[in-house]
């Protein structure tokens, strides 16, 4: 070995960058190995290629025509750029074949602001590099999805994070890191089949699971490692003989422990001699030059001719007391001359020893018998530990502190004290100023003897400021100095009391485990040679005369519940001092310090080790993983893989936290974790631990079904081919499991459990998908645990035969195991019943797999069969495939003094069983009936298989989707894809609501989103266990459903006769063949690959700024089909039923309560015309247009019938909608000239909607705008038809009459009184016990500032039609103090301009009040615009409550602002006003602020009885849309965002997470009407509102159009 590990550091000197100097390598290089040893690869074609050259070189070359197409694998990113807890540890598979890591971040988030991704995988070419980092910059596109695209080639642990702009000027942010392991490549020898064609298991004579030519990439879960002993095996020459017995046991790795030169001791693990081989593996001639090859062609033997992969552990921790190089370099280990807060330990240590050797002169016992003895020793030990003062390392020596500070005194040497004030204060309050000041060094640092001690000049000057009154006595102040010492000193004692009871209480325990407890090893004698309890530190014995300090060195062991990330052996830790540690006599433990500069031989040594293992071996197990330095472990198994980039590392962890796990998992790159089935406790206990490591993915799992989606992969280097590519979701990954059944170091079933219990636990593991493990001696039935140290006997190689114990079983189990893994069977199902465990193992296409039943045996003694209920298993066929108990002549080994062996078991092979096949009306089935013999300890096996299954059912259930609903319109998608429960009973008179699932409740929706809500959660994370699933496998009401009542609805909406006929047609298949187990796939196969369509239908017809969007885009988009839809009661046409648009659900679903006026304008821009359905608009408009009376539009609709005109905003909000389409529709102009059919008499007569003259006269559009403004002009008064309880039962009489004008010296608009709210914030009382019953919450009557900038909005839009000859009219005929004057837009507007800042305005400054039109008096808050102007009498305070309506008349018509006053109110409504998904709707310091809204509230505090602060505290969902349009003009102009726009669309993204994710997850797929206070859910609201989804497509169109 000594000749390999000196070419290999000659080679890696030479050519390989030195682990050193890794930092200055030039990064044009890179490693790779060439026959077995480390090439150095440069940037020229003629050097060797790593595996990232070829990687890239893959997507750049030419797709090949037989290329299978590549898979990506996505990893959503949380806003921050780091990864969403569960998946802050990515598992990735080997790549055989180069793949793709997507890393995606929605667009606008914190971590795009000029973002950079980073990681240290070389993805472009070259070596790995720890500290290397690659850098991708994120596209800047505000409306698009973010996507990086990371080739990925080869084995690893990476790290990556996203560096992005912060939100402090000039500074970068750095995003939470996140870790991505990479699956090594194992290749290993081909196997012929374990089983014969009629399911008989094969013999190695027989041609079974024999060596086969070729190789196979063997995937991790396929491992089934066998552990060894090398001591126990004999000579290398006998090696062959165990190779031989594994690989015929099913074996595919052997882990060895270590192979090297072993110390004295004789354990494995205390390693003396990192570089050579232990003499003992020889026979004969132990010359290093024949060993090293001896070993390497031994190892080759087992990989080539036995199909065993070659895993050795790894022991970075420690060395053995004895290696000789520790005297020539003592600073490898801790010693108190580099660690000297061990001095101390290392005194107490001795004592130890000095007390051992004189125990026998003493007249204490030496023999310890009792606990008595015990007591005696101890209380020995602690008299003799009190005479060394070991106090003296703690405390401050009093008399040196006298005499200091006194000298210092005398000789005038006295530093002023500048501390806190001590004059005057006690001893203690001083003594504890002292103790967290700089005047004491030493403190608590237990390096010395008086260790502590005090700065006498600063100590006298402290003393001489404290003591004012003793004055310039000295004698006075240093007895002064001394009695605040004292003070110091009281904790001090204290401490050291505290420390040596600890110490004494474990040196207790200690020595009644090794001496007198029966599982502990019972030392002999006490004396110096055998000492009470080991030592904690070894005394190396170097030439010359022993310095303790620098070669007394601590011995290595382990702490119960210790932090794994706290090196016990440095300071803070006092582990060595209190006895601690359970400590390793054997083992030094080695000091790496933070780096190799810290102890250059060290780090060099042990990288030449681990280089030297790499290149032997192919996997390492981690020794004592949890103990090792993290650093250390980073840079070795670096440097290890360096050598060997598919090297497989496994560790067993003792952190006591699945977290910390994951800590060591995704920085060392660990790819297995040791789990021990053995720890299980009951047959529940296994059961689920085999369900958590060993389960991989549920029978019927979705997501590789359904969550898959096929795209066209872009050259991720930018340039080379497009290739198709399989995209798949990452969900986080749990780290994998290397499931033992029982390790080397654990006792045996038949101590712990029973002997017949060791089959059982054979078979259930080994049907884990998962790594599997074991030890000889669990299959050879070994009665005992054996001790690694003094066991001397060897093995005794058994094979298959007699005294094998369970081998043949575990032969066919490991057989089974490796081909379930090698044919992807990943699909399981374990369930447990009583002390039987069912393991189900099959695969996801071809339903075929295998049967486990275990009868476990966790208590000895029983033979009972026990009570399990026999397996019935429907649509499925059962072959026995083998089956076994065991039984013991003995439970006694007999003992060899040689050779190590087992119980005498003898397997007992269970007769072939013949599985009936029972007839039922859904298909075949089979039922399983357990032997009447089946002790405990038993196993059967069986092939299963699912009969009749329809081989093309999956891909017939994805197929012609498209066809099928590619041809839907808009409100056909509706009906397939929302209609909550009164939409659906109203448009089908009650027959049809939505689907209830048991123990669930209600689906949101009747269509395909109502689905697809709880079945995106069992979908991703395959919730098998769900209420809808329980359903489906209960029967398949649920698709019948889905398609009767499609069926029933062809003969209003024709064209769902596609998509109904398509469900059920696949309905019909999956009825025919698809067992219940297998129902919750294909339904969700069908309903998501039918929603992906549909889907998919809506958005290709939508407007570029949607189809191109991202993921936020497209959600609030589908809020247009979800609230735009047919239903019986409510039209826009009183004659026939037309789609309408929903305010929103599930509140205003039907009827009069559907369609709103003022809600349909609000939202028709984004819902309707951002999306590019301008027909749906242009109904709309035209509808409402026709109903024009007074001079307003109804702000409830009542399909045309019985409208009520009652809103004064209503009119503007359809006038600026007009607007709007006239800008963005196609020939949009052309709608001015549309004729519309008056729904009233001109005379504004209230007619029914069939009387005579009804729809008698008619209008352009364009007139309509005219009427509307004219109206206004002549003035609006009128009382509501129909006024009274009938029309609304809350309303006082007065508020029934509607009055509207113009005030021509501003040219505003006012209306309404104190009875009435004619605006959107229209909440009326309802409590007679509070007595606000017909009392509004917020009447705003006045000029409401969002109805002025509507009206000035439109002034400017027809202003410039009537100047381009677009429009008839000029303007408006107004009576102005008695005049009849013809007022032309622009004038109207003109006066409105010079209007508005001083009327609205509330200046920062009182001292520019006089400059608008304000009342000090009642002014609540400054820098703000006004709600209102011009409010009722005694309501003007009412004009200065800060809400968020004034973000809309900016939006509109900015021209009316100060940029400057209009930006400051802004920034103030950011703080003040906006919430998480929405606008506040009332200033928090206003007195009427009252943010919890519930409308069934009965109080008497009339300020919320019944919901009356509806608008007065409660946010609001449709303002914030508003709101950031207004921040994102000023800002850009004026703002943050002047010189670069991106400061201000990142800072107005950050405000769209909340929406964003609430939109993502919630049920009803929208965002809500309002929110109560802080974003808290509003039992009240709408679940989904039009237009809170409208107004955010409006500012997302926005940013579109910025590009």
């Amino acid at each position: 070995m000594a000749d390999v590990v000196k070419e290999l550091d000659r080679v890696t000197q030479k050519r390989v960058p030195h682990l050193l100097q890794l930092e200055q390598t030039d990064s044009n290089t890179a490693i790779v190995s060439h026959e077995g040893f480390p090439v150095l690869a440069l940037d020229n074609p003629a050097t060797p290629k790593t595996p990232a050259d070829e990687g890239k070189e893959y997507f750049l070359s030419q797709r090949r025509a037989d290329e299978q197409p590549i898979h990506v694998y996505e990893l959503r990113l949380a806003p921050d750029g780091g990864p969403n807890k569960d998946r802050s540890y990515i598992r990735l598979p080997p790549a055989y074949t180069p793949y793709i890591l997507r890393v995606s971040l929605d667009a606008g988030t914190p971590a795009a602001k000029n973002g950079v991704f980073k990681t240290n995988f070389p993805l472009d070419g070259g070596i790995f590099e720890r500290n290397k980092f690659v850098e991708r910059e994120l596209p800047s596109n505000f409306s698009k999805p973010i996507q990086v695209d990371l080739p990925i080639s080869h084995a690893g642990a990476f790290v990556y994070w996203i560096e992005y702009d912060s939100d402090v000027p000039g500074e970068r942010s750095k995003g939470r890191e996140g870790y991505f392991n990479i699956d090594p490549i194992l290749r290993i020898r081909a196997r012929s089949p374990i089983l014969s064609s009629d399911l008989k298991p094969l013999t190695p004579a027989q041609g079974g699971a024999v060596i086969s030519p070729g190789t196979v990439y063997l995937p991790l879960d396929g491992l089934a490692i066998l552990t060894v002993v090398s001591k126990w095996m004999g000579p290398i020459s006998k090696w062959r003989g165990h190779f031989a017995e594994a690989g015929n046991r099913g074996y595919t790795m052997l882990h060895w422990t270590p192979l090297q030169r072993r110390g004295s001791s004789d354990s494995p693990y205390s390693i003396k001699d990192q570089k050579h081989y232990d003499p003992s593996i020889f026979v004969g001639s132990t010359d290093t030059t024949t060993s090293d090859a001896q070993v390497t062609e031994i190892l080759r033997v087992a990989k080539e001719e036995h199909g065993l992969l070659n895993l050795t552990d790894v022991v970075l921790n420690h060395t053995a007391s004895d290696s000789p190089w520790l005297v020539d370099h003592p600073e490898a280990g801790y010693s108190p001359a580099n660690t000297p807060h061990l001095t101390p330990a290392l005194e107490l240590d001795t004592m130890i020893l000095e007390y051992s050797s004189s125990v026998a002169s003493r007249g204490l016992p030496t023999w310890v018998l009792s606990e008595r003895d015990i007591d005696v020793l101890m209380d020995g030990l602690s008299e003799f530990i009190k005479d060394r003062n070991m106090w003296q390392y703690y405390v401050l020596d009093v008399q040196r502190e006298k005499e200091v500070v006194k000298g210092i005194i005398k000789n005038d040497k006295v530093v002023p004290w500048s501390g806190p004030d001590v004059a005057g204060k006690s001893i203690a309050a001083v003594a504890e100023i002292v103790r967290t000041s700089s005047i004491i060094t030493g403190l608590n640092q237990l390096c010395s003897r008086y260790g502590a001690r005090s700065d006498g000049e600063m100590a006298a000057g402290l003393i001489k400021a404290a003591f004012i009154n003793i004055g310039d006595d000295v004698d006075a102040l240093v007895e002064a100095w001394a009695r605040v010492v004292d003070a110091i000193n009281v904790p001090l004692y204290e401490e050291w009391e505290r420390d040596t009871k600890i110490a004494l209480e474990h040196i207790k325990g200690r020595l009644k485990y090794v001496r007198l407890e029966e599982n502990g090893p019972k030392l002999g004698e006490i004396s110096a040679s055998c000492p009470l309890v080991e030592p904690y530190f070894t005394r190396l014995a170097p030439p010359g005369a022993l310095n303790q300090a620098k070669y007394c060195v601590a011995n290595n062991g382990w702490i119960w519940n210790a932090d794994p990330l706290q090196n016990f052996a440095l300071p803070p830790s006092k582990a060595y001092l209190r006895r601690e540690v359970i400590v390793w006599g054997d083992c030094v433990k080695l000091r790496y310090g933070s780096g190799p500069v810290d102890n250059p031989w060290l780090w060099e040594h042990m990288t030449s080790y681990v280089r030297m293992l790499a290149a032997t071996f192919d996997g390492f197990r981690i020794d004592n993983c949890h103990s090792t330095p993290l650093h250390v472990g980073v840079a070795m198994l670096d440097a290890a893989r360096v050598i060997n980039p598919d090297l497989y590392v496994c560790a067993e962890l003792f952190t006591g936290s699945e977290e910390m796990d994951l800590f060591f998992v995704q920085r060392l790159g660990v790819n297995s974790l040791v789990r021990e089935a053995g720890n299980a406790w009951d047959a529940k206990e296994l059961s689920r631990v085999m369900y958590r490591f060993g389960l991989a993915k549920p029978l019927g799992s979705m997501d590789g079904a359904c969550l898959t989606s096929m795209e066209e992969l872009n050259p991720p280097f930018g340039r080379g081919p497009t290739r198709p590519c399989i995209v798949s979701p990452l969900n986080g990954s749990v780290p994998h499991a290397l499931m033992y059944d029982l390790t080397h170091d654990n006792e045996s079933y038949f101590d712990k459990r029973s002997a017949e219990h060791a089959l059982s636990v054979a078979g259930i593991v080994t049907f884990g998908y998962c790594a599997v493990a074991s030890v000889k001696g669990f299959d050879d039935l070994y009665p005992k645990l054996l001790n690694l140290v003094g066991e001397k006997r060897q093995y005794e190689v058994t094979g298959l035969g007699e005294n094998s114990g369970i081998s043949s079983a575990k032969r066919v189990l490991n057989g089974l195991h490796r081909e379930i893994v090698l044919g992807g069977y990943e699909e399981g199902h374990y369930w447990q019943e009583g002390d039987y465990i069912l393991v189900q193992r099959m695969h996801p296409t071809s339903q075929k797999g295998y049967l486990l039943i275990a009868h476990t045996a966790f208590s000895k003694g029983s033979k009972d069969r026990g009570t399990v209920n026999s397996v019935e298993l429907l649509h499925t066929r059962a072959r026995f495939v083998y089956g076994a108990s065991i039984e013991f002549s003995s439970y006694e080994a007999p003992y060899d003094f040689d050779t190590i062996r087992g119980l005498p078991g003898k397997l007992v092979e269970v007769p072939e069983a013949v599985i009936p096949q029972i007839s039922h009306d859904i298909g075949p089935s089979c039922k399983i009936t357990v032997p009447d013999y089946f002790p405990p300890g038993s196993i059967l096996i069986f092939e299963v298989e699912v009969q009749n299954l329809d081989d093309d059912l999956d891909t017939f259930c994805a197929s012609d989707a498209d066809k099928a609903f590619g041809d839907l319109d808009l409100v056909d998608l509706n009906v397939v894809l929302y209609r909550a429960d009164g939409e659906e009973r109203d448009a089908t008179r009650g027959d049809i609501g939505v689907y209830q699932v048991p123990d669930l409740g209600k689906l949101t929706y009747c269509g395909l989103e109502g689905w697809m809500h709880p079945l995106r959660r069992i979908m991703r994370y395959n919730d098998l266990g769900h209420p809808l699933c329980e359903n489906l496998r209960q029967g398949l009401w649920a698709l019948d459903y889905i398609y009767s009542r499609l069926e029933k609805q062809t003969f209003q909406f024709p064209k769902l006769v596609q998509p109904a006929q398509w469900f059920k047609e696949r309905a019909a298949r999956i009825k025919a063949s698809v067992p219940s187990y297998l129902r919750p796939k294909y339904f969700a196969v069908l309903v998501s690959t039918a929603h992906k369509a549909a889907r998919r239908a809506a958005i290709e017809q939508c407007s570029e700024f949607v189809s191109t969007g991202h993921d936020f885009t497209h959600n609030l988009a589908m809020c247009a089909i979800q609230m735009h839809g047919m239903v019986q009661s409510a039209s826009l046409d009183p004659v026939k039923s037309t789609p309408s648009l929903a305010a929103g659900l599930p509140h205003f679903t039907t009827g009069w309560a559907r369609c709103w006026g003022r809600d349909v304008f609000i939202s028709l821009r984004g819902l309707f015309l951002t999306t590019g359905n301008f027909e749906g608009a242009r109904k709309h408009i035209l509808a409402f247009a026709s109903t024009l009376k007074h001079g307003l539009i109804p702000n409830l609709l009542d399909s045309v019938r019985k409208p009520r005109y009652n809103s004064r905003d209503s009119p503007w909000w359809m006038l600026q909608n007009i607007q709007d389409y006239v800008a963005s529709a196609p020939d949009g102009l052309a709608i001015l000239s549309e004729l519309v059919n008056r729904r009233f008499p001109l005379d504004d007569t209230w007619v029914a909607w069939d009387d005579p003259r009804a729809y008698a006269s008619t209008s352009t559009l364009a007139e309509i705008i005219q009427e509307i403004l004219q109206r206004h002009v002549n003035g609006i008064a009128f009382r509501e038809h129909d006024a009274g309880p009938n029309l609304d039962m809350q309303m006082k009489d007065e508020g029934f009459s509607i009055n509207i004008g113009v005030d021509w010296e501003t040219g505003f608009i006012f209306g309404g009184n104190r009875h009435n709210c004619g605006t959107w914030m229209d909440k009326m009382g309802e409590s007679h016990k509070a007595g606000t019953k017909g009392v509004p919450g917020t009447p705003r009557d006045g000029a409401p500032i969002e109805i002025t900038g509507l009206l000035k909005s439109t002034l400017r839009w027809l202003d410039a039609l009537s100047r381009a000859e677009s429009f008839p009219f000029k303007g408006v005929e107004a009576k102005i103090d008695g005049q009849e004057t013809f007022i032309t837009y622009k004038a109207w507007g003109d006066l409105i301009q010079q209007s508005f800042e001083r009327c609205y305005y509330v200046p920062l400054s009182a001292a520019e009040d006089s400059l608008y039109d304000v009342n000090p008096a009642i002014i609540n808050r400054r820098g703000i615009y006004k709600d209102v102007y011009g409010s009722g009498a005694g309501r003007e305070w009412s004009d200065y409550q800060f809400r968020p309506n004034f973000p809309i008349a900016m939006t509109v018509a900015p021209e009316l602002f100060d940029s400057q006053h209009a930006l400051h109110a802004l920034r103030l409504a950011d703080q003040v006003l906006r919430g998480p998904l929405g606008m506040k709707t009332l200033d928090p310091s206003d007195m009427q602020y009252r943010p919890q809204y519930d409308n069934s509230n009965d109080s008497t505090d009339p300020s919320i009885a019944k919901g009356l602060n509806y608008h007065n505290g409660p946010e609001w969902g449709w303002p914030l849309g508003y709101f950031l349009r207004a921040y994102l003009y000023f800002d850009t102009r004026i703002g943050a965002g002047k010189e670069d726009p991106t400061e201000t669309l990142h800072y107005l993204h950050k405000i769209l997470l909340t929406p964003r994710h609430y939109i993502e997850n919630d049920p009803w797929a929208g965002l809500p009407e309002l929110t109560n206070e802080n974003g808290q859910h509003c039992a009240d609201s709408c679940n989904t509102q039009a237009w809170s989804a409208s107004t955010l497509l409006d500012f997302l169109e926005e940013i579109h159009k910025m590009g």
